[in-house]
């Protein structure tokens, strides 16, 4: 090969590279932008099993996060019929963080939606309960005994949505790469032997936690239209959210210690009213994302 072709074959290949990545960016692009159908939405109950999740006076986060799951299930199977939900648990069983996303991966899931309830780090209050003797003769002296006591109740109210963090963007581009052909619109883009795939996943990451960000305000703006206390949407690294190849969130609809929260999570009204928030944000967001608005 003459040193001419050498140089030409070099610009060819940098020529090539750019008109990749313009087609990488404007596939990413119509995807977070443009009409996608949401055909399936995974609904997780948190915790179950032998993990009861956090604890109240009476009852626990695993059968509340499970009862608010299956109404919304069914409020979505009665609405909506033509989405398909998916459970990553419908029963009182134990599931696995690690599998949780993939079961929703495995089903062609286009959104996750994780349910949990709130707990407060309790308050710790150091009290004298007594006194006691040392020392002995002329150095007999009595000293206070202390025992620490923890508050568990909290006067903090109110629903926050989290987003993915950064810090496991790794793991959610690896699962995207391991379950591509759930993720990709046109048929082969993901290929593990072509060196852009990796520039492909990354900006579907960013294009999920863009959309992962849309759904969670419409879930905020919801639970505030039914006068709960909006703590806002937040962004944390959590494992459930990592391993998903979708948009998705993990919602926290109150908090189990505090004793009039516990107590609406735990009636029929209360789990109705946040099973219609999140369904309103389904139907909003379905809407938006199959008209490219």
């Amino acid at each position: 090969m003459t040193k001419y072709h050498r140089k030409h074959t070099r610009y060819g290949r940098i020529i090539s590279c750019f008109l990749t990545f313009l087609f990488l960016q404007f596939t990413i692009a119509g995807y977070a932008q443009s009409g996608k159908s949401f055909k399936t939405i995974v609904l997780d109950a948190g915790h179950g099993g032998k993990d009861p999740g956090a604890r109240g006076k009476f009852s626990n986060e695993k059968d509340i996060t499970l009862a608010v799951v299956l109404k919304l299930g069914k409020i979505l199977r009665d609405s909506m019929p033509q989405l398909k939900v998916i459970f990553t648990r419908n029963t009182d069983v134990f599931i696995d963080l690690k599998e949780r996303g993939p079961i929703g991966n495995r089903a062609g899931g286009d959104f996750f939606l994780s349910v949990h309830v709130n707990s407060t780090a309790g308050r710790r209050e150091r009290i004298q309960t007594g006194t006691r003797t040392v020392g002995k003769g002329r150095r007999k002296r009595k000293v206070p005994v202390y025992k620490t006591i923890i508050h568990r109740e909290t006067a903090t109210s109110g629903t926050e949505t989290y987003v993915l963090g950064l810090t496991r963007t790794g793991e959610k581009e690896r699962a995207i790469g391991e379950y591509g052909e759930q993720v990709e619109e046109e048929p082969g883009l993901l290929d593990k032997n072509d060196p852009m795939t990796a520039v492909l996943v990354a900006q579907y990451s960013q294009a999920f936690l863009g959309r992962s960000v849309n759904f969670a305000g419409k879930v905020q703006a919801n639970y505030s239209g039914t006068g709960r206390n909006n703590l806002g949407v937040k962004q944390m690294s959590l494992q459930v959210l990592a391993n998903s190849t979708m948009p998705g969130v993990l919602t926290e609809i109150g908090f189990i210690n505090n004793p009039e929260e516990e107590e609406y999570l735990n009636t029929q009204e209360g789990q109705q009213n946040i099973a219609m928030c999140l369904y309103r944000a389904i139907r909003s967001y379905k809407y938006e994302m199959e008209k490219g608005k």
